[in-house]
């Protein structure tokens, strides 16, 4: 076994905390509170070849692995969650359904565009009837002629007002009580197709989270992606790396708040000395330096499995799992290690506290992923 990174992995990182440092951080807390969507820093990554990373050279990408994109995912988030979900949705939701599902001319006309930061990756899967139970999608897609006709509700979609097209689940057809589940990729500017971008969110202000309303959108059959009736389990494929990227970005949120508290509680005194000094506060410390640690062998065993060629769905739902679950509980102790002001903005770590709930909760809840774990050791 061998931990150490790779010379590409190694430059990755540093480049990433470099440009999350100078460009990314400095107005995190702004676009937190002002909502904005951080559209330069993306043209930025464009430019610098970022937006494509795991991607083939041939379709404008990096050529690239999972390990690099999760370290890309954990730098930004480390300063900005906002951007790391962003970036995190792009690659794992956007491109790779349309990598590993499409063909060469979707590839050629669309993965191109989302390697170039042209436009940005999206997917349409969650409705609001259908969360957890995904199998339950109501949006249904009409043969007429040689088009489908769609519509329904979509919900809780990150990056739609971003992006020129998307991949989205609908059923296709019937067969008795089963459902024929299948993945269309859907311009956003078709006629019928409206976004919304209204929801009052907890935390990751500065992300583009909408509602997508689908009414009598045409678009052509060849728009099918892979094959038909087999959408549910594509998307049961994405999922598996989107989980190694919330994985990542929990680790990056967990860091950026230890890190924080670390700084604080070598500064800040009471009774005579730094919090650094008090045991109860070192072993606090200590927990949150090893359970990141933890975490993050846990995110790049699952990228390097997936690297492999390896099955990596039991791995992936752990460290999603783990990450999230120690971040929210990292980030809980940093804000106790600043008390009083650990509660207000100034201090950065409520931010990372609002943005971390989240983790928890998308690419699959804590629950659903304890059982897909079960499921993988058999029970």
């Amino acid at each position: 076994m061998n931990f150490d990174l790779t010379s590409e992995q190694s430059m990755v990182k540093k480049m990433m905390r470099e440009f999350s440092e100078e460009e990314v951080a400095p107005g995190a807390d702004e676009r937190d509170r002002t909502k904005k969507f951080p559209k330069e820093v993306f043209d930025k990554l464009g430019k610098l070849g970022i937006m494509g990373l795991p991607f083939p050279e041939e379709y404008g990408g990096g050529g690239s692995d999972t390990i690099s994109f999760a370290i890309v995912v954990e730098e930004l988030s480390r300063v900005c969650g906002s951007t790391g979900i962003t970036y995190s949705a792009h690659i794992s939701l956007g491109g790779a359904p349309i990598y590993m599902f499409g063909s060469e001319e979707q590839k050629r006309k669309y993965l191109t565009q989302i390697c170039s930061g042209e436009s940005l990756g999206a997917f349409g899967l969650t409705e609001p009837n259908a969360g957890s139970d995904a199998g339950g999608t109501l949006t249904e897609a009409t043969e007429e002629g040689d088009l489908f006709v769609i519509n329904g509700n979509k919900c809780f979609i990150t990056n739609a007002s971003y992006a020129k097209f998307l991949a989205l689940t609908a059923v296709t057809g019937r067969n008795g009580g089963e459902k024929e589940i299948s993945a269309i990729i859907v311009p956003t500017d078709a006629k019928g197709f409206t976004i919304l971008d209204q929801y009052e969110k907890m935390g990751l202000h500065a992300s583009n989270t909408t509602e997508l309303i689908l009414e009598d959108v045409r678009v052509p059959q060849e728009y099918l992606l892979g094959k038909r009736g087999e959408g549910f389990k594509q998307f049961l494929k994405t999922l598996d790396g989107g989980r190694i990227g919330i994985g990542a970005m929990a680790v990056g949120i967990a860091q950026g708040a230890y890190e924080r508290a670390l700084q604080y509680a070598k500064e800040r005194k009471q009774f005579g000395k730094t919090l650094s000094q008090f045991q109860a506060i070192q072993f606090k410390l200590a927990d949150m330096a090893m359970k990141i640690e933890l975490a993050r062998n846990m995110v790049y065993k699952a990228a390097w499995l997936k690297d492999q060629g390896k099955p990596f769905s039991k791995e992936a739902s752990m460290c999603k799992l783990y990450a999230s679950e120690v971040c929210m509980e990292i980030t809980n102790q940093a804000v106790q290690i600043h008390g009083g002001y650990g509660y207000m903005k100034e201090y950065q770590v409520e931010r990372y506290m609002r943005d971390a709930k989240l983790l928890e909760i998308g690419e699959g809840t804590s629950e659903v992923q304890r059982l897909v774990i079960a499921r993988q050791i058999g029970c």
